[in-house]
């Protein structure tokens, strides 16, 4: 079958034959894809710029962690043939003293599905039983795809504490900030600012997902994002380092810096500004179990709504082209569908 590949640890990514996956073992299932999306995690693997070296070990191994597909082979009574899921890419030990003591979510040696272990840039993957999600017959795939990073985004929002009445201020239009933006609104912010730069088709997306205070950012820096007040969080979804200096003016006095980009080189962060206007500084990144749940709820409601954010839909064999897209910025979310002749 047609899969898309890292190889070594080096720039590159190759569409390529390879093996189906084994049967399932105990608790174990295999996915038929449907939907896989492609993420900024992907772009930077792809380009090899620092900040996944753990995917090295893993080497060579099928990406993709966005995705949603039906049950072909089951070895839970549980999980029936033909249930169409959502596929939970973090896939924890079981042995280690969190797992035996019933925190999954602090799980120490953790895989993660298109990252540590084959992925879902192909038309089957494997995956524990635990970790699928069912969803309703009829749902778009595409659109149950997105479930990962509107968790992300959920995570993110839960980690700032957004609630009822805030302003907050978006750095990033890509996937993961319309995420942290949709979840932020749905937290019950009283306003929602989103800043990027030359950043228009991911702007036009925002509009059609009801976002309307939309600032370009230019060579003049930050400061005119505050103009109307500063704000009480802050999030960082780009995975640029000097944001994280630049963005610390724009917070209230006890104000919530949220960081959820992934860093290729360190930050420079001003401390005396941090101390004296007593600010928070707080890292996000996957979801927890509870965030798979009631983001699922958030999608399936939602439905429809969520459209615009999936720009592209290309079959797999056309995946190489999905993330030349993506890496232009001339898509948001390109989400690849495996076909017949993928198989």
């Amino acid at each position: 079958m047609k899969a898309i590949r890292k190889l070594a640890p080096a720039p590159g990514l190759l569409l390529c034959d390879v093996p189906p996956p084994p049967r399932p073992g105990p608790g174990e299932v295999l996915v038929q894809v449907e939907a896989a999306g492609i993420c900024g995690s992907d772009l930077h693997i792809e380009d090899w710029s620092g900040g996944y070296e753990f995917v090295t070990a893993a080497m060579p191994v099928t990406l993709g962690h966005e995705l949603a597909g039906r049950v072909a082979e089951s070895s839970d009574p549980a999980l029936a043939v033909g249930t169409r899921v959502v596929v939970i890419p973090s896939v924890t030990c079981g042995v280690c003293a969190a797992c035996q003591g019933g925190d999954p979510d602090r799980c120490i040696d953790r895989r993660g599905i298109g990252m540590t272990r084959d992925g879902g840039f192909a038309p089957l993957v494997l995956a524990p039983a635990r970790n699928c999600l069912a969803i309703p017959e009829d749902f778009d795939p595409a659109i149950a795809a997105l479930t990962e990073p509107l968790v992300i985004g959920a995570r993110a929002v839960s980690v700032g504490g957004v609630g009822q009445g805030d302003r907050v201020l978006v750095l990033g239009p890509g996937a993961i900030g319309q995420a942290i933006a949709l979840m932020a609104r749905e937290a019950g912010a009283a306003e929602v600012t989103i800043a990027g730069r030359d950043d228009g088709p991911r702007f036009a997306v925002l509009e059609r997902l009801g976002f309307d205070r939309l600032r370009e950012v230019g060579d003049q820096g930050l400061a005119h994002l505050a103009e109307g007040g500063r704000f009480d969080v802050v999030f960082e979804a780009v995975g640029l380092p000097t944001l994280v200096a630049a963005a610390l003016p724009l917070l209230r006095r006890e104000g919530v810096l949220v960081i959820a980009g992934i860093h290729a080189r360190p930050a420079e962060i001003p401390l005396n500004t941090v101390v004296r206007e007593q600010l928070q500084l707080r890292g996000t990144n996957r979801g927890k179990s509870a965030d798979w749940r009631r983001t699922l709820d958030f999608v399936l409601r939602q439905g429809s709504a969520l459209a615009p954010m999936v720009t592209h839909r290309l079959p797999l064999r056309r995946g190489l082209e999905g993330f030349a897209l993506t890496r232009r910025r001339e898509a948001t979310k390109v989400v690849l569908m495996p076909e017949p002749d993928d198989a």
